[in-house]
């Protein structure tokens, strides 16, 4: 089943705002592997500048997660999840993700191709905190793969 082009600008919003607390950055930069004390200990994020800790670059992606989801289990899009490989990330930051912000997303299918007997499906995840200010674009582009 090829994708269903009809969807190209579609938007998925997210549920629910999206809190980033201390606690989930510590576990994100734990599971990454990278223990930077910006990202662990609120005085070492102070002395940098920041006003709390900040978020690690790849942190994002937890923000699309929620449209993405939405995307593709949407049936009529016609993704085949169980032929979906991760093409590219990509993420362009207005300014650091800090423990206290809550952000509002909204993921948008960005790009719909054939390439190669391959189909990339290319998603575009806009954060912005409670006041409207830009925070984040993350970019996803996957692979489904052909048969």
């Amino acid at each position: 089943m090829a994708i269903n082009p009809d969807y190209l600008g579609r938007e998925y919003p997210a549920p629910e705002a999206y809190e980033v607390t201390r606690g989930k950055i510590r576990e994100f930069a734990e599971a990454i592997n990278d223990l930077s004390p910006v990202y662990l200990d609120r005085e070492s994020a102070k002395a940098m500048g920041y006003p709390d800790v900040i978020a690690p670059p790849t942190f994002p992606v937890i923000l699309g997660m929620a449209g993405s989801a939405l995307a593709l289990a949407d049936p009529d899009l016609g993704v085949d999840f169980s032929r979906v490989v991760h093409g590219d990330q990509s993420f362009h930051y207005s300014r650091p993700l800090c423990a206290g912000d809550v952000l509002n997303s909204v993921t948008r299918i960005t790009d719909i191709k054939v390439l190669g007997g391959n189909e990339l499906l290319t998603l575009e995840t806009v954060a912005t905190a409670a006041d409207g200010e830009h925070v984040v674009t993350a970019g996803m582009m996957l692979v489904v793969r052909g048969s």
